[in-house]
């Protein structure tokens, strides 16, 4: 089991693992410049990094990620997005503040603590008492220092929910697959398809019934596509999308 690494080295596997998704390949001088430190400093952390067995280190050739080394930088990835992401659409903190916010706390908050957090956020944007309304409540109260009219909106929350039960009825949105999503739809994985150990690698990666996923992006050729899934991005190749079946969200 790889031992608890520093903020500063994990910053490090972070730079490493978002630069080579970017270009493909890191080289110091990339990673210096994410980082705004001077190249004697990534040879030291380099070389730290590589005795701990988390990169593939040689002076001025690219440095990659062992799979070791993939995998935590992977985890710090994730904390760093779902944290930004609360900080933003929930604490609507502005962009530079919710990035620098993120920074700071995704050396400190791990495991449970982070999954409780991704979860809660996924609840008040899908749960009919919050949402997209509730969240806009919050901001008046930064702006003004007043809670707004609680009645008033009690009784916009009950006209919503009368309003949602009259279609409760309403047959849902047929499943498709994540393949047919646009960037900046979402769906809610209804099954699997998959098998094996692409079945196993996907659910490990959060991809598992009842998730939202949002696409994020894809490629002009259609592979890979990008999608969020509980604050992580992912890159998956059509043929995975192909075997996640979803339903769509608004």
């Amino acid at each position: 089991m790889t031992e608890a690494l520093s903020a500063s080295l994990e910053d490090y596997l972070e730079a490493i693992f978002l630069i080579a998704a970017s270009k493909g390949a890191a080289r110091s001088k990339d990673i210096a410049a994410h980082l705004t430190v001077t190249g004697p400093s990534v040879t030291g952390a380099l070389r730290l990094l590589s005795e701990k067995g988390l990169v593939n280190y040689a002076p001025y050739d690219v440095i990659t990620l062992t799979a070791a080394g993939r995998e935590l930088a992977e985890s710090v990835v994730k904390r760093h997005e779902a944290l930004r992401e609360f900080c933003a659409d929930v604490l609507l903190l502005d962009a530079p503040t919710a990035e620098a916010t993120a920074c700071q706390l995704e050396h400190v908050i791990r495991g449970p603590i982070l999954e409780r957090l991704v979860g809660f956020v996924e609840f008040i944007k899908r749960c009919p008492r919050g949402g997209h309304q509730w969240i806009r409540g919050f901001a008046s109260l930064c702006e003004s220092g007043e809670i707004g009219a609680c009645a008033a909106c009690i009784r916009q929350c009950l006209d919503a929910v009368a309003s949602t039960s009259t279609t409760e009825g309403a047959p849902s949105p047929m499943p498709v697959t994540l393949t047919t999503l646009q960037p900046g739809q979402k769906g809610a994985i209804t099954t699997i398809t998959a098998q094996g150990s692409l079945r196993r690698r996907m659910l490990d990666m959060g991809l598992t019934p009842g998730t939202l996923v949002e696409v994020e992006r894809v490629a002009p050729l259609g592979d890979p596509i990008d999608v969020k899934v509980k604050g992580y991005h992912l890159s998956l190749r059509r043929e995975e999308t192909a075997c996640i079946a979803v339903e769509p969200r608004a």
